[in-house]
């Protein structure tokens, strides 16, 4: 049998532009957080729209270092969606701090609010909604559950970059949003991260937390002519701050974001209505009205009552037609970690587990040739015309 040509679930688009500006960063011999990551700062500030944008080496970081500046303590809880990795909720467990799993919303995968709300006790102090493959959650919502509750609002964005929300860019609605740029995100830092916020106080707090909690919005500067050998520990903080090596490649990815995702929009409407009209698949949903979608991911789910193979069948017969995939995401209630210490188990979360058992992750990426997604929309509709049931062919 001939092999297919493979076509990779994610590459990254690094062009010359992010090769010159590593080189340049090599040559100037400043390799850790200085003048490049504040200037990648500035202009990711400025893209949003928010006041502060803080540099640091994940999104990871970017959710613990917000955690830190609400002051979450032993015995908090913060609510989170059981749909996500694990990152979202593992930051609470640094705290002592417990995450409270919390179902998806009917037919989609991000937080649902009513069941958040259910969810809510005397020691609930957020809720860090996260917006699924870059679709928008109903922010209105969940600030009004918030605003009921008096629960702080932490936004993963970790898959948003450039979302928005009834014409609001996600990264401005709530006081905290913690962007990602892994290397499959829709801009990259190879590892890397950024959180927004509109706060002077959390900004400075973070600010000094992220680098050891010395007292000094410039301490990168103390090994530089402009700066000072002396310094002053405030708190015990962190090491997560972005070193310029990779500030240089996401300065770079930042000034071409726009460019990115109309090739991943792009994409996404060639799927949406290809695909459409093969009853055995539903599409993502695309958000609230008014709302943009980042298409970080595009996330099928497979009908089992009319297609005659389960989703894992269904990967690998793409995997055998050279289609790479992914899933997005096992459901933390799923992992023996969440189980053991929290109790929780699938019948909890019937919405996120039905959601899990169904859905495929297609390559999504600006690198896609329409040769190549010609290829995955034929493989796909060919898949399903060999394994669709009998009764779901139209008569």
């Amino acid at each position: 049998m001939t092999a297919h040509p493979y076509i990779p679930f994610h590459l990254p688009a690094i062009g010359e532009e992010e090769i010159t500006a590593v080189v340049n960063v090599l040559r100037s011999n400043w390799l850790t957080t200085g003048p490049v990551t504040h200037e990648f700062e500035k202009e990711f500030a400025q893209y949003i729209g928010c006041k502060h944008a803080l540099a640091v080496n994940s999104g990871t970081s970017a959710l613990q270092l917000a955690l830190d500046a609400i002051g979450l303590t032993k015995d908090d809880e913060v609510l989170v969606p059981t749909y996500t990795f694990t990152a979202t909720a593992e930051v609470v467990t640094y705290f002592g701090a417990k995450p409270v799993l919390c179902d998806s919303v009917r037919g989609g995968f991000n937080i649902d609010p009513e069941d958040a709300e259910r969810r809510i006790t005397s020691r609930t102090k957020a809720i860090v909604p996260v917006h699924v493959g870059g679709e928008p959650c109903d922010m209105d919502a969940i600030r009004a559950l918030a605003s009921r509750h008096n629960l702080y609002v932490i936004e993963d964005a970790a898959h948003a970059l450039p979302a928005s929300f009834h014409g609001q860019r996600i990264g401005t609605i709530s006081e905290f949003t913690a962007f990602s740029f892994y290397s499959t995100k829709t801009i990259t830092t190879g590892e890397g991260g950024m959180l927004t916020t509109n706060d002077d106080e959390y900004a400075q707090r973070v600010a000094v937390m992220r680098l050891h909690g010395i007292g000094n919005d410039d301490a990168w500067k103390r090994y530089s002519r402009a700066g000072s050998w002396q310094y002053r520990v405030l708190q015990a903080g962190y090491k997560l701050n972005l070193p310029d090596i990779l500030a240089a490649v996401g300065l770079a990815q930042l000034r071409k974001c726009d460019r990115l995702y109309e090739m991943r929009r792009f994409i996404a409407e060639q799927y949406r209505s290809r695909l459409a009209g093969m009853e055995e698949i539903e599409l993502p949903p695309i958000g609230p009205d008014h709302s943009e979608h980042a298409w970080h991911l595009f996330i099928l789910r497979l009908r089992p009552d009319l297609l005659g193979i389960e989703r894992d069948a269904f990967i690998e017969q793409l995997k055998e037609a050279g289609i790479g995939t992914s899933v997005h995401f096992i459901p933390l209630h799923r992992h023996p970690f969440y189980q053991r210490s929290y109790g929780v188990s699938a019948e909890d979360f019937p919405n996120a587990e039905n959601a899990y058992l169904r859905c495929v992750s297609l390559p999504m990426f600006p690198g896609l040739s329409n040769e190549q997604v010609n290829l995955i929309i034929e493989r796909i509709t060919h898949i399903v015309q060999r394994n669709r049931k009998a009764s779901s062919v139209p008569v």
